[in-house]
């Protein structure tokens, strides 16, 4: 596997995560809106915030995992994450994660996301089938996934009983 790299959309790049994103981070991994619907540890700190970037940098350097910050163009400023992560043993199945900030959502910026990350993993990693879990109250994501061609599937989180499983092949 590759790292991460900048990929681009029509009004988006998708860039690496940096340690200047700490703010932005530990407002996504802290809010409860955003978090509505997602059992994760908070990084409600600076140090926290960094600690989480430095993780997810280790896990892009190992080639665990593929993740990107979502900015519009010329705005660096990070609006939401991406990413592919949770490989299969074969490298054929990848799960996909995400979130944004409430400010952006509503205006076809994850469509924008996903579908460049879609395209990405098939193209770059011969991904075959995507997975998604999202929260069975999740509406927007539930309409997203299912817009893109996302199929509900018979697979249970053992984690989280509310989580619903999402396949795209």
């Amino acid at each position: 596997m590759k790292t991460s790299k900048k990929l681009y959309t029509e009004r988006l790049e998708l860039r690496p995560l940096v340690q200047e994103d700490w703010p932005e981070i530990s407002f996504l991994r802290s809010d409860p809106a955003v978090n509505k619907f997602v059992q994760r540890p908070v990084a409600d700190t600076k140090d926290k915030a960094l600690a989480f970037i430095e993780k997810i940098r280790q896990g892009s350097e190992n080639k665990q995992l593929y993740y990107w910050a979502i900015t519009r163009k010329q705005k660096p400023t990070l609006i939401g994450t991406i990413c592919l992560w949770n490989f299969s043993e074969d490298k054929r199945t990848a799960e996909l994660g995400y979130d944004l900030s409430p400010t952006f959502q509503g205006k076809g910026i994850m469509r924008e996301s996903l579908m460049r990350i879609i395209q990405f993993g098939q193209d770059q990693l011969s991904l075959n089938q995507f997975l998604a879990y999202t929260n069975r109250d999740n509406q927007a994501s539930i309409r997203l996934l299912e817009k893109q061609g996302f199929q509900r599937t018979a697979i249970k989180d053992p984690d989280f009983q509310h989580n619903i499983v999402f396949s795209l092949t």
